[in-house]
């Protein structure tokens, strides 16, 4: 069975330790190592989790199955009424345990519990990453732009913004 708990600074290390195996496991077949490396360090260096979390809001939980670590998922508000689903990732051995629909759907229970009203949350998904995409529309999101977002040393992250209002 499937818990999750919010993370604390303290779980920094922890989730510099899931996205290691998580990360590049998820993207190997759609980016080149170096990218790969590039991307790790910026999203998950143990200065950069600890900012997302400290000055940017964002809200890590992490996911355990039976007493065992078994991935992470982060929000932040965005704007008023929009939320953001900036990671969602499950260990490899856990891919197939449903573990990440449990863990978006408390990703949602989570937003509703700091908003309560009506709004929308969306995420960006790698545009290749087609088992992703089925997943998240299969969790009820669609497709609402597309873009190609250069984020440094000659990288683009070519993700669809897909969204589902809450």
């Amino acid at each position: 069975m499937f818990v999750t708990r919010r993370a604390t600074l303290d779980d920094c290390q922890l989730i510099r330790s899931l996205a290691e195996i998580a990360f590049p496991h998820t993207y190997r077949e759609l980016l080149s190592p170096e990218q790969i490396e590039f991307m790790m360090n910026w999203m998950y260096s143990l200065e950069s989790i600890r900012e997302q979390m400290q000055q940017k809001g964002h809200i890590y939980l992490i996911a355990y199955k039976d007493g065992e670590v078994a991935g992470y998922a982060s929000t932040w508000k965005q704007a008023e009424h929009l939320f953001h689903l900036e990671k969602l990732y499950l260990l490899p051995q856990f891919q197939k345990d449903h573990g990440g629909g449990f863990l978006f759907r408390e990703i949602i229970r989570l937003v509703k519990s700091i908003h309560p009203e009506p709004c929308t949350i969306q995420l960006n998904v790698n545009r290749y990453n087609v088992n992703a995409v089925s997943f998240y529309e299969h969790m009820g999101m669609h497709k609402a732009d597309q873009g190609d977002f250069h984020i440094g040393n000659g990288y683009y992250m070519t993700d669809y913004i897909m969204e589902m209002d809450v």
